[in-house]
This record gives C-alpha cells, sequence and structure tokens, in this order.
C-alpha cells in the first residue's frame, strides 16, 4: 500500500431532502479532514444495512459479489478511491489472489458497500483528499459547494393523480373526532 493514501472511516450517510442521493461523508484517521461522496439511495441502502449488521434472509448485490470473491480464494484487502475527474469519484477493490495484488475498477460507493462487509479498510489518494477533502473548522463560501449542492429546487406541485392517491388518508382524518378524543375508542377498554 502507498504512502500516497489516507484511510478513512465512515463518519455517517446522509439524507439530502432536496434530491434523490444520498452524501457518505468519509472522516480521515487521526485527521479532521472529511470526504463527502453523493451515492444512489441503493448504494446508501446496501451500507447502512452492513454497518447496522443486519441480517438479511437472501444476499444483497454486495453480499454477492464478497461471496463470489471468497469462492474464488481471492481475499479483499481494502478498497481504494484512486481519482476524482469532472466531479466524479473513481475507486477500486483491491484483493489478494494467490499473493498477486489485483485492482478491480469500481465505483466508490459500491467499494465502500463491500468494505464494510469485508471489514477490511476504506483508502483515500491523498490527492483527492487535498482536492476535495474539508475540515470543519474551514469556512465554506458558496463558490466551495458542488452543483448538486447549490441548486436547490422546489418539489414540482402536487397533480391531480397525487391527490385521488391521499384522498383516502384526507377521508380517515375527517373521520376522527378530534375535539372529543374519549368517544368510540374501540380499543380502549370499555368502563
Amino acid at each position: 500500500m502507498s504512502s500516497e493514501m489516507v484511510e478513512v472511516l465512515i463518519d455517517s450517510i446522509r439524507v439530502h431532502l432536496m434530491a434523490p442521493q444520498r452524501v457518505v461523508v468519509l472522516k480521515q484517521v487521526n485527521n479532521e479532514r472529511y470526504l463527502t461522496i453523493w451515492v444512489g439511495a441503493y448504494e446508501a441502502e446496501a451500507i447502512t444495512v452492513a454497518l447496522q449488521e443486519v441480517e438479511m434472509v437472501r444476499p444483497l448485490t454486495h453480499d454477492l459479489i464478497k461471496n463470489i470473491f471468497n469462492s474464488f480464494n481471492a481475499r479483499i484487502v481494502r478498497v481504494e478511491i484512486v481519482k476524482l475527474q469532472d466531479e466524479i469519484f473513481y475507486g477500486n477493490i483491491v484483493a489478494d489472489v494467490e499473493g498477486r495484488e489485483m485492482h478491480i475498477d469500481s465505483r466508490p460507493s459500491d467499494a465502500i458497500a463491500i468494505a464494510v462487509r469485508a471489514h477490511v479498510p476504506i483508502m483515500v489518494h491523498r490527492s483527492v483528499m487535498d482536492s476535495a477533502g474539508m475540515e470543519p473548522d474551514r469556512e465554506v463560501h458558496e463558490n466551495d459547494l458542488p452543483p448538486a449542492r447549490k441548486e436547490k429546487t422546489p418539489p414540482p406541485p402536487p397533480t391531480s393523480d397525487d391527490a385521488s392517491r391521499l384522498s383516502v388518508f384526507k377521508d380517515f382524518l375527517d373521520k376522527l373526532d378530534i375535539d372529543n378524543p374519549d368517544t368510540d375508542k374501540p380499543d380502549s377498554p370499555s368502563t
């Protein structure tokens, strides 16, 4: 492993309220520097499930990939985020196959989901941390934010389809007697 790499840990996974993406926040080990990576909802869920050690009845895609590595006696050693180009992160899954190190191209989100399952380090190239890493004390200027964070569009107005789907809830709420909560409670014991 090169000294050009720094180890990070998953600090958190956050939801962006104005977009379907999630943000994985990685914290550099022994440093107060953070790297944020936008990921899809599925990848964020896959990482979260593994972090919380939720047992699934059948293997999810990332579990399957890890199982394939194991079946071929390929030991996952680490995952790497190696490059940032045109606001896109590039990564690798690094495996040991019979003493030979293999680098398998991967999206960082998938690599992170596999790293959590395989309990291996997540490494980031120093050049990526230097260009995209942030320190909490650093003042953030509007120009520093990536375009996805600057574009805050309001949600689209409700359509007639939305209204018809929600009408069943409106009917239910209209039938509730909120002014007199003690009357007609079918689930409460009668006196």
